[in-house]
This record gives structure tokens, sequence and C-alpha cells, in this order.
């Protein structure tokens, strides 16, 4: 199947692939409840965990309201 693409879409990709280029290894997104969370890396660089493997909250940074998914194909 090909998905045509109108101008605005195309302009959203490019920002988006724009920021990845920038995007600094301190903080990392975290797709929850249709949300992106901003998260800052612990201090061995990575993801934080509670103990019972869900992902620390008190490291949130911000939200972006982008909709999304983080299930696998």
């Amino acid at each position: 199947m090909t998905i045509e693409l109108n101008d605005e879409e195309r302009k959203a990709i490019a920002a988006l692939k724009r920021v990845a280029k920038k995007w600094p290894s301190t903080l990392w997104l975290f797709s929850a409840s249709g949300t992106l969370h901003v998260m800052r890396n612990g201090e061995d660089g990575g993801p934080v965990h509670l103990d019972n493997n869900a992902i620390d909250p008190d490291y949130l940074v911000d939200n972006i309201r982008i909709q999304n998914d983080g299930g696998d194909w």
C-alpha cells in the first residue's frame, strides 16, 4: 500500500527527524496511555525502573500530546 502525504504531514515528519538529530542522551520517550512522556535517564544513563519493573514516574519531565501506541506490530 502506498500512502500519499500532504505538505503538512511531510513537514511534521521532517520536524521530528530534525529533533531526533538533536535529542539529548539524557532524555528518552515513554509511550503510555496514548501520550508520549519525556523521561530523564538515571545515573547509569538508562531508564529508571521501580522494584516491580514499572517505569519510575519520578523521572517524568514533560508530556507531548502526539497520538501514539507503544504496542508491537
